[in-house]
């Protein structure tokens, strides 16, 4: 039986990016060993899309789009796009260690039990 998501982020400075999801987006994680950290968000989801290519694609999610991107500017986040409707949500897109843009998204639908 599938118990949850595993997914990676591979970066070529991999300190810099553990610790701008745990310090700075203060996203928990678990110290495995060896210097991995594994970041332990309450919550995931998997959704399965239309596309040309196979791909994958990362984005996280908040409850309050306004006051997260406040929250993380204030801690030096950058982000590169406005907050905007995505049909399924307001999203924004930001900017982690190397380069890396993640979206940032405030779902209009719910999967947590009513």
């Amino acid at each position: 039986m599938i118990t949850g998501v595993h997914a990676m982020l591979l970066s070529p400075d991999p300190e810099a990016t553990r610790a701008f999801f745990t310090d700075v987006l203060g996203v928990p994680g678990v110290d495995i060993g060896e210097g991995y950290i594994v970041c332990t968000p309450s919550e995931a989801e998997l959704s399965f899309h239309p596309a040309s290519e196979p791909g994958f694609h990362v984005s996280l999610y908040c409850d309050d789009i306004d006051a997260t991107v406040e929250a993380l500017r204030d801690r030096g986040v950058e982000f590169v796009k406005p907050i905007e409707d995505k049909g399924f949500g307001r999203g924004t897109v930001f900017v982690a260690p190397v380069d890396v843009r993640i979206e940032l998204f405030q779902p209009n639908y719910s999967t947590r039990d009513a």
